[in-house]
């Protein structure tokens, strides 16, 4: 596939891995911060979704770090057991960022909507990339079409990380705004929920631009075959 393929696979990775480690660097600095509310994570989802209005959504306790989650099927905000049962400020801004994702629901926020209706089409793309990205190099000068294919498939699931995006920066400013006005997290707890909120949204970013970047490039790729 060539050396410039190998740069571009291999440097974003590194960089999403920065991120993350990032990411779980500041989850445990902000947990070691105490929540002067006393709420653990599920106590400001519950409080969160019965200021919404919302009583539809259950909140359940997951496994695993970091692995926190809003399931629109089964309308379940996972919150991974640090979140669950702390009561710190790591565990007030993602529990509150989940639940932001669960009033999108509620409300019908729109870039959450196409999200969702993209994710039969995502999954179907992401299995045959697999495959199709191999075969699309090996083949490119006797079989461009199938590069072409592999553009394609790979466009679907860029322009789903894309529209991550705002759903991910919407659920967070809904969840900031809800600690503030609620006082379960001001002045310096506040801060640090919205930082630990920044990381989290940066990893989306960096998968983001992972993406657009090597789509360019199987673009690139397609156009200059001999």
């Amino acid at each position: 596939m060539g050396i410039g393929y190998m740069l571009i696979a291999i440097i974003p990775s590194m960089i999403g891995m920065m991120i993350s480690g990032k990411l779980k660097s500041k989850f445990a600095k902000y947990s070691q911060m105490p929540n002067s509310s006393g709420m653990s994570g599920a106590d400001v989802a519950r409080d969160m979704l019965r200021e919404y209005g919302i009583t539809d959504v259950k909140i359940v306790q997951g496994k695993g770090m970091l692995t926190d989650h809003y399931n629109p099927l089964s309308k379940t905000v996972s919150l991974s057991p640090a979140v669950y049962q702390g009561r710190h400020v790591s565990a007030a801004a993602v529990a509150a960022h989940e639940v932001g994702h669960a009033v999108q629901h509620a409300t019908a926020y729109h870039a959450l909507k196409f999200r969702s209706a993209m994710v039969p089409l995502v999954k179907a793309a992401s299995t045959s990339l697999q495959f199709l990205m191999l075969i699309a190099f090996m083949t490119i000068n006797t079989m461009p079409q199938i590069m072409l294919i592999t553009i394609i498939a790979f466009g679907m699931t860029t322009l789903f990380s894309l529209i991550t995006l705002p759903v991910e920066f919407d659920a967070s400013k809904r969840a900031l705004v809800w600690l503030d006005n609620t006082g379960v997290a001001r002045g310096a707890e506040y801060d640090g929920a919205k930082d630990a909120l920044k990381w989290a949204a940066m990893t989306y970013v960096s998968a983001a631009l992972s993406s657009l970047v090597m789509l360019v490039y199987l673009i690139f790729a397609y156009g200059s075959r001999r």
